[in-house]
């Protein structure tokens, strides 16, 4: 007899042939599911960066590179390191030559991080050999040197989704100037996770608006350039020290400008930009150029530097009783530009702007507000008020309007221009009066880039903004100028006839593609 085509199993349904074919599929489900729900690192090789100069710039024996790092850490005297400003050590430019020419210059910076802990190094480093256009981000997991390896922190994959950094292998492969600097920090910190970014030409404003949103409180923010290229001996000192004077001052455009201030000036002038909002102080740490190693050529000359920032708060140290997070800023910006635009009758888009800054408790703070206007870099509208006479929501608004319409300097704005329009919104602080013996101790006394200062002679009143200083970053012609805006003699100053307050601002710049979006 021929068996029973279907037999029964006790406790079972029955199980026909046909459906025994789905369990390869049932299964393969499953598994997907798991290995879906799985860290990819559970179910994959870890994609890790391998060093490449490893070698070449610097050991590749750990024993070797721990021991040059050990020795040129000796030769740092602790008394030319410099005293330090107040708060914490925030952010660092340091050279990426090879170890025997920079290797010294780069150890400088080892003492200042000593016993101190970040979760998070943020590395920017200049584009030598790709070419590339905005950023690069690695996407690998790790980066490995002779030292071990360092581990990748989330806020990488966060910069490759905005738009502006992706994953270039030629770049990560090729370039140099953020590998030879890790094993510094691997000699010098603890539990670090690290973001290498590098960096060419492009939409900087946007690049610089990206980095600083990862930049928080447990973030050490490194430059990683050289200075100057192929000068002679007899000019390569004194051409490197203007271009730090530059960098001191905070100076960005200034850095940008000068032909051949440094590899790195695209990183150093996101950094100048960063450290100017967030007021931290910057301080040379140590000089040198490859003419003064052993091996150096004497008549081509790279000059190298290590330069310390520092700061109490991440945001600005005089205004964290405001902080406001970057996405705050912006939605003050966008509410700027919806106010214009609303008067101009033109479709707003976004729904109301007003009532969702009015839900934001840290919007309901009186504080003077600022509304800058530009197009194509140049002003085209400014008001604000310095008294703390409303809150912000309603001070921007206000000064929108002001800055649009109300500027005597210029013509009231038309509709054709607002979408050429650049909206920067400034928060201060509450002015205070800031005292001085002669003209010389009130230069001295003035920080480039943090202060905004108010200047008065009796009736007669004026200020300029901490931003003006990117124009203005002498404090000679900053007061020169202030006191032609007050309708004084620019002297006046010099005599002592004024009286004096300053002030700090938390700004947000309105993103350079957005200026169409009303």
């Amino acid at each position: 007899m021929m068996p029973e085509p279907v037999q029964r199993c006790r406790g079972l349904p029955m199980v026909r042939p046909m459906a025994k074919r789905r369990w390869p599929v049932i299964i393969g489900i499953v598994w997907l599911g798991l290995f879906i729900s799985f860290p990819r690192t559970v179910w994959c090789a870890e994609h890790v960066r391998r060093a490449v100069w490893a070698g070449q710039f610097y050991p590749a024996a750990a024993t070797d590179l721990t021991g040059q790092i050990e020795a040129l850490v000796a030769q740092v005297r602790p008394s030319s390191l410099p005293q330090r400003p107040a708060g914490r050590l925030r952010a660092l430019v340091m050279p990426h030559a090879g170890y025997g020419f920079s290797g010294l210059t780069a150890a400088h910076a080892v003492p200042l991080m000593r016993g101190k802990r970040w979760a998070k190094v943020v590395i920017l480093g200049p584009d030598h050999r790709v070419g590339l256009r905005n950023g690069a981000v690695s996407d690998a997991d790790a980066w490995k040197t002779p030292l071990g390896s360092v581990r990748l922190h989330p806020d990488a994959r966060s910069l490759r989704r905005s738009g502006l950094f992706r994953a270039v292998e030629a770049s990560d492969r090729r370039e140099h100037a953020i590998e030879v600097l890790l094993p510094f920090f691997q000699y010098a910190l603890q539990d670090f996770q690290v973001v290498p970014v590098v960096m060419g030409p492009g939409d900087l404003a946007g690049m610089t608006r990206e980095i600083g949103a990862i930049v928080d409180g447990d973030t050490l923010l490194v430059v990683s350039s050289d200075l100057s290229h192929g000068l002679p001996p007899s000019k390569a000192r004194d051409y490197d020290r203007r271009t730090l004077d530059l960098i001191l001052a905070l100076d960005g455009p200034g850095l940008l400008a000068r032909e051949n201030s440094a590899c790195g000036k695209i990183p150093l002038a996101v950094l100048a930009t960063l450290a100017r909002q967030r007021h931290w102080q910057p301080v040379l740490v140590h000089y040198s150029n490859s003419g003064d190693a052993p091996q150096g050529s004497s008549d081509w000359i790279v000059g190298y530097a290590t330069v310390a920032f520092f700061g109490d708060d991440p945001m600005n140290e005089t205004a964290s009783s405001f902080q406001l997070t970057e996405a705050q800023g912006q939605l003050l910006v966008r509410l700027a530009r919806q106010t214009i635009a609303r008067r101009l009758g033109r479709a707003a888009g976004e729904g109301d702007l007003a009532a969702q800054a009015a839900k934001e408790p840290a919007f309901q703070r009186r504080s003077g507000t600022f509304v800058t206007l530009k197009i194509d870099g140049r002003l085209r509208g400014c008001i604000g008020s310095l008294a703390a006479e409303e809150t912000i929501c309603q001070g921007v608004q206000r000064n929108a309007l002001n800055a649009a319409f109300n500027d005597y300097r210029f013509a009231p704005l038309t509709a054709e221009e607002l979408d050429q329009v650049a909206i920067e919104v400034s928060i201060l602080t509450p002015p205070a009066p800031l005292d001085y013996r002669d003209a010389d101790d009130l230069v001295a006394r003035l920080r480039p880039g943090v202060d905004g200062v108010i200047l008065r002679q009796g009736s007669r009143s004026a200020t300029f903004l901490p931003q003006v200083w990117e124009q203005l970053p002498r404090a000679e012609a900053f007061l020169d100028h202030l006191c032609l805006k007050a309708g004084l003699s620019p002297e006046a100053w010099r005599r002592g006839e004024v009286q004096v307050s300053t002030y700090q601002v938390v700004y947000f710049e309105e993103p350079s593609d957005s200026h169409s979006s009303s």
